[in-house]
């Protein structure tokens, strides 16, 4: 197999063992591999799995199944237990956007559960099942939106594509960490800036092919998530299959840690188990850490398009008098001005995710952090401020600032992750610190919605009722400034010894193949790596030029 090496590398182990196919032994680079194919494959997973991002598009299609003719008379504002099972109702908005919920409620679990498991296992076999489960679960949601069984979609896309979206997400980055130890944020920052750009691809996508096997966008939902699974499937089956892992001591050809790195605290030169690290108080720092980053931020997608109709209206359009009424035109480009917002939100999502990742590499990981907070708290207490003024030009750049520090808290997580607590596990400890995203998920919409609802009820003005929502995110991050702060290095006595290490590594069987460490990966990049790079490059330009297409409704 070209780039991997063969059964010289277990030497001293049981000649017998013949590794299979998937098995992580079967991926240790061999001499002729180029590292940088490794973020080829993370981004062809990671593209596929964002389109969680993007199922926005389907829940209209898919409330409007069947056709108003068509609809039973009893049918009414059903509940959910009936809609489960209903096959002459439509289901409600808010019962298919229950999907959402549950993929990211089991991304986090999933990621959790078996983020020790990956870690053994390997890249490839991971990225197989991450390819299947995300691949297949789009499969059955598309049936379950073609027999009308709402239960069918939520296990389908919900759990099935949730487990995919959960090990595909963590996949690449104990391989991507230990591939880079150079550039350790850049690196996991290519991977995960595909999580974020997988919706400017796939959505499109979507509704294209919705267009194409339905003219009203109705009965075309379930062909088009059939379809999209089938592609999934193979796009991220071609990543996984793309993964090398590094033989045991392996280095970029020439590469030292410089002496600032060898003396800086916060990085750690030893490695800590999962066992131990999800139990210390770094741990759950960082946990505190991205939950609040990501409340803060996930609040503000939740609310982004009808903030900025609430907030400017008719502004948006020229119109100065803003109780003046709209025509249908102006109204249209109302909402074409908002979806702009969306797009542009997409694409500081993924590109915010590359460059402060990036960025932490020169300013380490806690000042990164550091910038978040502060900013961040700055930027969410100047917003109802550009509201009040009617700068819409600095409202929406605020808003785009915010989004590129969610996504970069993303991206740079797990190099913070590495840092404390080492590389050998940091696969499985950044798994298990994902339920910090499920629990804000679910926090953050909720909030937003409650404060929204009371005060609206309450008389306030629609352009008024955020301010308060924003200030509380403000404070949310002050909280999440402390919780950075707080975070120092862990006592050495947490650290594996090398008896530890040394069973760890051949639970992933990597005893043995240090001899060959000097020697591997050393090859060309080539028109193969090349190639590899258009393959993911183009679709993610592609998107890129339809969100900023989009965006220019708003100028």
């Amino acid at each position: 197999m070209d780039g991997v090496t063969g059964d010289s590398v277990y030497e001293g182990e049981d000649t017998r063992h013949k590794p299979g196919f998937f098995d992580r032994e079967n991926t240790i680079a061999g001499r002729g591999f180029n590292r940088w194919l490794v973020p080829t494959a993370a981004l062809a997973i990671h593209l596929c799995i964002g389109m969680a991002y993007g199922f926005s598009v389907f829940w209209l299609p898919m409330a409007n199944l069947i056709p108003a003719s068509e609809v039973a008379a009893s049918c009414g504002d059903i509940g959910l237990l009936q809609a489960l099972t209903t096959t002459s109702c439509n289901w409600a908005v808010s019962h298919v956007t229950y999907t959402f919920g549950i993929f990211i409620a089991v991304l986090g679990i999933s990621a959790a559960l078996w983020g020790s498991w990956l870690e053994h296992a390997g890249p490839r076999k991971a990225g197989a099942i991450a390819a299947l489960c995300w691949g297949g679960g789009l499969v059955v949601g598309g049936l379950g939106v073609m027999t009308h069984q709402l239960w069918l979609l939520y296990l389908g896309a919900g759990v099935l594509g949730g487990i995919g979206q959960g090990l595909g997400y963590i996949t690449p980055v104990s391989t991507l960490i230990k591939w880079f130890p150079d550039r350790r944020g850049m690196a996991t920052g290519f991977a995960i800036m595909g999580y974020g750009g997988g919706a400017m691809v796939g959505a499109p996508l979507a509704v294209l092919l919705m267009g194409n096997f339905s003219a009203d966008g109705g009965k075309g939902v379930a062909a088009t998530l059939i379809t999209m699974g089938i592609i999934y499937f193979f796009v991220m089956m071609a990543g996984a299959l793309g993964f090398r892992v590094p033989p045991n001591g392996w280095k970029p050809e020439g590469w030292e840690p410089s002496d600032s790195q060898k003396s800086n605290a916060m990085i750690t030169q030893g490695h800590v188990h999962l066992n131990k690290a999800w139990k210390t108080k770094q741990f759950w720092l960082i946990w505190g850490v991205l939950f609040l980053n990501v409340t803060a931020g996930i609040a503000v997608i939740s609310m982004a398009s009808p903030m900025l109709q609430d907030v400017f209206g008719s502004a948006l359009v020229g119109i100065e008098d803003t109780g003046a009424a709209m025509t249908a035109a102006q109204k249209a480009a109302v909402v074409a001005a908002a979806a702009g917002l969306v797009g542009l939100i997409s694409l500081f999502n993924s590109v915010g995710r590359l460059f402060w990742a990036s960025l932490s590499d020169k300013i380490g990981r806690k000042n990164t952090y550091y910038t978040f907070f502060v900013l961040g708290i700055a930027v969410y207490c100047l917003l109802p401020t550009w509201g009040h003024m009617g700068l819409a030009g600095m409202f929406v750049i605020s808003i785009c600032v915010i989004l590129s520090m969610y996504g970069g808290g993303f991206a740079t997580v797990p190099a913070y992750l590495a840092d404390i607590f080492g590389t050998q596990m940091v696969g499985a400890i950044h798994g298990r610190l994902l339920t910090a995203w499920t629990a804000a998920g679910l926090v953050g919409p909720v909030i937003i919605a409650l404060i929204r609802e009371a005060q609206l009820e309450a008389g306030i003005d629609p352009a008024l009722v955020y301010d308060r929502t924003l200030y509380i995110m403000a404070g949310l991050l002050f909280i999440g400034l402390i919780c950075n702060s707080l975070i120092k290095p862990v006592d050495h006595s947490l650290h594996m010894t090398e008896e530890e290490l040394a069973r760890e590594r051949a639970l992933q069987h990597d005893t043995g193949v240090s001899v060959n460490a000097q020697k591997a990966a050393r090859g060309a990049f080539g028109i193969t790596g090349v190639l590899a790079w258009l393959a993911v490059g183009v679709p993610f330009l592609i998107g890129l030029y339809i969100a900023l297409a989009k965006a220019a409704a708003l100028f």
